[in-house]
């Protein structure tokens, strides 16, 4: 790319040539996220490790009129850091440093590119955990987790990553640094960490967070419940939460996924099974033998097969293997898969279930299904061959198809992987055009020129891509 000489040395003489990509063949690896349907290699991948040198690398960008993205580890499922007409691509994987943990106040000070596990790992020793739980969690980053708001199996007790976020460092679209909350959370006013949380990248660059850590619970009851069919397992489910029942996670997953999952790890699942729902109670260790006790109670009414229980850590931490590993093991089912995930009411489960199976069979698509089932969140997951162009068209049809049924159902398209720029078309289902309106302004505010992750989450008027980024930019065409 000679045409990009000036922008390259700019940026190199923040970060060293060593810490920038530009040749097609290494730009490869940044055309996608986990959402592989769609795809863009950005022009330059640049890898700062500080705060100033993300500020020098936005000005740079302005300076040249060329629109940047922010990327953690690239785990995200709605292509929320796809470089949407080229451009700059920060990739935060090389800030990675906890600069403090507190425990006697319960929080700590980290870099956005920290893989999430990491964090509990660190403090895991003293009894303590960082409590949002994506089953990415072994790869995602915090800054990433922060994006798209994520949330994770034990989400349905403890909260999503807005619960633990207390406090922000942010780059803004101009290259201001801007502090907001910290380890006592916001002053008094408007709750700029919790607007910040979940905007996937449109408002700026997180360069630090501030979380909170939880305490170990003092034990667990970790069971697992074996269903005939799949509708058996939804209706134990509502009548758990029907009995004023929070578990820390109600995870199921059907039969696909328990035949993939059980050649992966050989954990003894009946390959028969129509779904197996994971269950754990934690808390006190008074209270949770009387819960589990009550759990059982309720799946046997409704014609449970088999109730197990982990009678060790071990067996604990091989359940959970299971669970959240599961999205490995479809490796072994299909060549390419996209993960979708919409929200409906709990006692929706079994429609929107039914409506996934008649969709499959409309498309001629194999789905799969592993959800968060405690909060209505699925996640049906589409089986395909990215090399076979109808079949991508058929699964982009399909999905659209289940997330028009999850908003008829009452619920929504997203849950926590984002809209990025999978589900623009679905926010004027979702929200008003007042609502839409009003979302823009805000954007606005904090990135009035657009060029801070353009063309995600919300709907524009007319084409959203290269075109719109060159009339945006007009300058974008001297720098590269």
């Amino acid at each position: 790319m000679t045409s990009s000489i000036p922008l390259i040395n700019a940026l190199s003489d923040i970060v060293g040539k060593d810490h920038l990509l530009y040749d097609a063949e290494e730009l490869l690896v940044y055309e996608c996220d986990g959402y592989i349907v769609e795809k863009k290699c950005p022009d330059v991948v640049v890898f700062p490790i500080s705060t100033a040198e993300i500020v020098e690398i936005v000005k740079t960008c302005n300076r040249f009129e060329v629109p940047f993205v922010p990327r953690g580890a690239g785990t995200s499922l709605a292509g929320g850091c796809l470089p949407v007409g080229g451009g700059v691509m920060i990739a935060l994987t090389r800030m990675r440093e906890i600069h403090e943990v507190n425990l006697r106040d319960g929080y700590a000070v980290v870099d956005p590119g920290l893989v999430n596990v990491h964090l509990t790992r660190e403090v895991s020793g003293d009894g303590f955990h960082y409590a949002p739980d994506p089953s990415s969690q072994g790869a995602c980053t915090i800054g990433g987790n922060v994006a798209t708001n994520s949330g994770g199996p034990h989400t349905l007790k403890y909260g999503v990553t807005v619960n633990h976020v207390t406090g922000i460092e942010v780059v803004l679209p101009d290259g201001t640094v801007a502090n907001w909350g910290g380890p006592a959370g916001m002053p008094p006013g408007f709750d700029l960490t919790g607007l910040f949380v979940g905007s996937e990248g449109t408002f700026g660059i997180c360069t630090k967070a501030t979380v909170r850590l939880t305490r170990n619970p003092a034990a667990y009851r970790t069971m697992l419940g074996i269903f005939d069919d799949i509708q058996t397992a939804t209706r134990a489910i509502s009548e758990i939460i029907g009995a004023g029942i929070v578990p820390a996670a109600l995870e199921l997953m059907d039969q696909g996924i328990i035949q993939a999952v059980e050649a992966a790890f050989k954990f003894g699942f009946p390959l028969d099974a129509g779904a197996v729902v994971l269950i754990e109670v934690d808390g006190l260790e008074v209270s949770v033998d009387d819960e589990a006790a009550r759990i059982k109670e309720l799946c046997h009414q409704v014609g449970v097969r088999e109730m197990r229980t982990a009678n060790s850590e071990a067996e604990r931490l091989l359940l959970w293997k299971c669970r959240k590993q599961a999205f490995g093991a479809i490796g072994r089912l299909s060549p390419s898969f996209c993960t979708q995930d919409g929200v409906v009411p709990r006692t929706r489960l079994p429609e929107i279930l039914q409506f996934i199976e008649k969709t499959s069979q409309k498309y001629d698509i194999r789905i799969v299904n592993v959800f968060h089932a405690g909060d209505g969140n699925i996640h049906p997951i589409l089986l395909f061959d990215e090399r076979d162009q109808a079949q991508i068209q058929r699964v982009i049809e399909a999905g659209d198809e289940i997330l028009n049924k999850c908003i008829e159902l009452g619920g929504s398209v997203t849950g926590e992987h984002g809209i990025g720029v999978e589900k623009i078309n679905f926010m004027p289902k979702l929200f008003s055009e007042n609502d839409l309106t009003v979302m823009q302004e805000i954007r606005e505010v904090f990135n009035p020129e657009g060029n801070c992750s353009p063309c995600k989450m919300l709907p524009t008027a007319g084409a959203c891509g290269m075109e719109q980024i060159e009339r945006s930019h007009p300058g974008r065409q001297a720098a590269l």
